[in-house]
């Protein structure tokens, strides 16, 4: 197989991981609100009723951390443009999901405090609150390193590794956050948990965590197309 022959295969491959990755992206977020709606009794961050607050808070931390971040980490790929409007549209989509971050743990600290609950006791939390705070630090990094006030060349040269190595990694940890708390939620639920809802349970946690493998093994395909 020649090079021209081997980059085709290889970009066929990226392109169907891609797909992929937006129809997993796209049914978690389907199964998550049918879950949040049917079984939880909706989401509103303004209610009288500590459930529907809470519900606020798994919707804006998927959306955000793991569906906006990921399309956001694909737009190189996705977005058919120049590398700065590609730039800036990956940094926009990131700072989106800061945004949606931001109104997620307000919604549960609302509820922890309506419900008398200590805030950050969980191995979710821990997880959860790490991955945040990193991810704000991965973005400032970045913006200052590649969009304003940029570093020199050989400094953007030496730190992008570590900077998609990092957002990758972060990835996975917002999933890794992502099913712990619906595991954490679903042992809540104690004798609720079963038949239909047990089901939508377990396919949103595992659209979520296909999700994440798709974007990655799309972002390490990209590199060879």
């Amino acid at each position: 197989m020649d090079t021209n022959t081997g980059r085709v295969v290889i970009r066929r491959s990226n392109s169907g991981l891609t797909v992929g990755a937006h129809l997993f992206g796209i049914l978690s977020l389907i199964l998550l609100l049918f879950w949040l709606l049917h079984y939880c009794g909706g989401l509103e961050l303004d209610s009288d009723i500590p459930e529907r607050i809470f519900n606020v808070h798994p919707f804006m931390m998927f959306f955000g951390l793991i569906f906006i971040s990921g399309e956001g980490m694909m737009a190189y790929k996705t977005i058919a443009a120049d590398k700065p409007v590609q730039k800036f549209i990956h940094m926009l989509l990131l700072l989106i999901a800061i945004c949606m971050g931001i109104v997620g743990i307000n919604a549960v600290l609302k509820y922890h405090k309506k419900e008398n609950i200590e805030d950050f006791h969980s191995l979710h939390s821990w997880v959860g609150i790490a991955t945040f705070s990193l991810f704000i630090l991965q973005w400032l990094v970045g913006f200052v390193l590649f969009m304003f006030p940029k570093g020199t060349p050989g400094t953007r040269a030496r730190a992008l590794p570590w900077h998609v190595c990092g957002g990758r990694a972060l990835l996975y940890m917002a999933i890794c956050a992502a099913l712990t708390g619906l595991m954490e939620r679903a042992t809540l639920l104690e004798d609720k948990y079963h038949g239909n809802q047990a089901r939508t349970i377990n396919f949103t946690g595992l659209s979520i965590l296909l999700f994440g493998i798709f974007v990655d093994l799309s972002l390490v395909f990209a590199r060879y197309v």
